[in-house]
């Protein structure tokens, strides 16, 4: 199994990757593979609204670049683990711009992110970590996504690259948040042949202006 981890910090190695490693170190354990993409440093543009990506559905953004990659990175994965710092109380700029664009692709070519496995994570300073945490949760819901949960919410505080290592009970809460994927990534493989999925509805849309 894989699960590939994006890192929208603008530091490869800041609070946000370190406690991406502490998820990754559980799955691995499990024999589950990760890999990390650093985001975060990318020259990454904002969605257009411009829907090509639902005219021409080829599961691409028109904007070709590093989010065509990572979106049938998802596709072939078996989940993913969405981590960001929090700036002004929000995830950052640049992974904003790629789960926009990510999201709408996989949306209007048919979900292709539909019941795979979707976690989130912040390491924030001091304030404002729900808020981000609940903002990366949004996606994962969108796109029908099945999301296991940690003992807390999926915050881990710090402020210079490896403090977070400090705080022991977000520590403790990206390692159980990590046993947690692995488990409920065991489930739907073991569990994918002998239960009848549900069956995939066509998206109603409803404008409230007329």
């Amino acid at each position: 199994m894989k699960v590939i981890a994006f890192n929208g910090s603008p530091r490869k190695h800041g609070n946000t990757y370190h406690a991406i490693k502490i998820v990754a170190e559980q799955l691995s354990q499990e024999g589950i593979n990760v890999e990390i993409i650093h985001v975060g440093n990318k020259p990454i543009r904002g969605c257009l609204a411009c829907y090509k990506c639902d005219q021409n559905k080829d599961e691409k953004c028109v904007i070709d670049d590093y989010v065509n990659v990572w979106i049938q990175k998802i596709k072939k994965s078996d989940g993913i683990i969405l981590g960001s710092p929090v700036h002004f109380s929000g995830i950052s700029g640049t992974l904003k711009c790629f789960l926009d664009r990510a999201f709408l692709v996989s949306s209007v070519n048919g979900n292709l992110f539909r019941h795979k496995v979707g976690s989130a994570l912040v390491a924030v300073r001091r304030s404002g970590g729900v808020t981000a945490f609940n903002q990366l949760l949004q996606y994962l819901t969108y796109a029908e996504m099945l999301i296991p949960s940690s003992n807390y919410w999926n915050a881990i505080h710090g402020m210079n690259p490896g403090e977070v290592l400090k705080d022991e009970e977000g520590v403790q809460i990206m390692r159980v948040l990590g046993q947690n994927i692995a488990w409920l990534l065991k489930l739907v493989k073991n569990g994918k042949d002998k239960t009848k999925k549900p069956v995939k509805e066509q998206k109603i849309f409803t404008n409230f202006i007329r």
